[in-house]
């Protein structure tokens, strides 16, 4: 008994030092004064890195663990998403100090928050169990509905936080709904039992083809596919443009694993009829994210509308429904995090000074003012384009080797054509930092290890590009699933 409880508790180590050094950082903070709230922003940035060493040293081995009766798994996949998420937590307080300095909200709330939501990321990683997955995902949605409602004073961010709650409580009644019917079906929570009892007889039950739909809408809803998007373009409009780049980039990790846990491990006798369903998905996600880009003036609306049309490119990773598809699906959601990371971390970077920078005619003559930042987000458009020598290009050809060695031609050829309109709003978001005059944003009084981890940030896509083995060997590994 003392030897399991033991092997438990190590499992899930990582989550345990975050728990105990959140209630810390908690803690601390209420004794603080406003002015040494860099205290909450360092401790916070040490607990990053101690969890990050504890998947470092527990990774050493590559073995899988189950824990807690098996509703709870250490593996190379689950390791790999808690280290990028943790990397892209810790990048997002990084960049958004100085933002949330500037308005007077540089509050300890913003930290706790985002530590807790990483909770739920962590957990959603290793979770096992359809009940551990909905737990963590219901750390990880509060969290950030909090988190877009952080700006008290501001109508357009209360809105936002609304419309995501009311829309996320919805979402999760719908998730919770289709759990309750698989485990009707087949008495069973356990994702490694679903495997294993789902046959030939059970895969035709209606009643667990409903609770299939019921799962994919809500998958669809927390990644933020067409036509479950309506929250995204006016919760990453609306939020502080530090809270919008928290949420366009660790949350992605967390959907991630919710799809990979429950569909891919947890219902492969399915996969028939999920493909097909994630297929439809993929498709509007690409068509509607890419031509709506195109209208928008404001640059975080913009983003968010190309933040769908990348979610149904890693969606047709999992319609390709083989090994490779989930590495290709782990390898794009992987560098989007890497590229929106960048992008958002660029608008918090222009606005760190006071002033808004969000829309199109901001960032005119970008390159006059400060050209090496306009340079960065040159690549990062590049990169979101699909353009070698990029990761972003890289990204895209493992989708499209997965839909072609599968015979998903016409799905292929659906992305690439997207692919090819998306081009037009990131080449204009180019052509206006290059080659028009006017705006006021530049990157001055921005504090230097803002304007380091950014210049990092965006050369390591070009790093990826140039080297993309490392980070392809790292993802096959982890999605060794099937």
């Amino acid at each position: 008994m003392a030897s399991a409880l033991s092997t438990d508790l190590l499992t899930a180590w990582p989550e345990i030092i975050l728990a105990v050094g959140l209630c810390l950082v908690l803690v601390v903070d209420i004794f603080l004064k406003d002015s040494y709230r860099d205290v909450t922003y360092l401790l916070s940035i040490f607990l990053l890195a101690g969890i990050a060493w504890s998947l470092l040293g527990a990774g050493a081995g590559g073995e899988t663990t189950l824990a807690f009766g098996g509703s709870y798994i250490s593996d190379p996949l689950s390791r790999v998403l808690k280290l990028f998420a943790v990397a892209a937590v810790a990048t997002v307080f990084l960049y958004s100090r100085p933002y949330l300095r500037a308005r007077g909200l540089h509050l300890g709330e913003f930290y706790v928050l985002g530590l807790f939501a990483l909770l739920g990321i962590l957990v959603l990683a290793s979770s096992y169990s359809l009940l551990v997955s909905y737990l963590g995902l219901e750390l990880l949605s509060l969290s950030l509905y909090a988190m877009v409602a952080f700006n008290r004073d501001s109508p357009l961010a209360a809105e936002a936080a609304m419309k995501y709650f009311v829309l996320g409580a919805i979402a999760s009644g719908t998730l919770l709904y289709g759990m309750s019917l698989v485990y009707g079906v087949t008495g069973s929570l356990n994702i490694g039992d679903l495997q294993a009892t789902i046959g030939t007889a059970q895969a035709s039950s209606l009643s667990l083809w409903v609770g299939l739909a019921f799962l994919v809408a809500g998958i669809a809803f927390k990644f933020g596919a067409v036509p479950f998007h309506m929250w995204a373009p006016d919760v990453y409009q609306g939020a502080p443009t530090a809270v919008t780049l928290f949420v366009g980039t660790a949350p992605k990790l967390g959907a991630l694993a919710l799809a990979i846990r429950i569909l891919v491990e947890g219902l492969p006798a399915l996969g028939d009829l999920w493909q097909v369903m994630l297929a439809a998905l993929a498709v509007l996600s690409l068509v509607l994210g890419n031509v709506a880009a195109i209208a928008q003036a404001n640059l975080k609306r913009m983003l968010a509308y190309s933040t769908i049309a990348h979610v149904g490119f890693i969606l047709l990773g999992f319609v390709a429904g083989t090994p490779e598809g989930i590495q290709a699906a782990l390898f794009y959601t992987l560098v989007y995090v890497i590229m929106a990371s960048g992008s958002f971390g660029f608008l918090v970077l222009l606005s760190s000074r006071g002033e808004e920078v969000e829309t199109l005619e901001d960032i005119k003559g970008l390159w006059q003012r400060s050209p090496w930042f306009a340079l960065m987000m040159v690549l990062l458009m590049i990169s979101m384009i699909g353009v070698p020598p990029l990761a972003g290009f890289y990204a895209k050809w493992w989708i499209l080797s997965a839909l072609l060695e599968t015979n998903h031609v016409g799905l292929a050829v659906a992305a690439l054509v997207a692919s090819v309109i998306g081009a037009y709003y990131y080449l204009r978001v180019i052509k206006m930092m290059l080659f028009d005059d006017g705006g006021q944003a530049h990157a001055g009084g921005v504090p230097l290890d803002v304007r380091v981890v950014l210049s990092v940030n965006v050369l390591l896509l070009l790093l990826i590009g140039l080297l993309p083995d490392r980070l392809l060997e790292l993802c096959a590994r982890a999605a060794a699933l099937i």
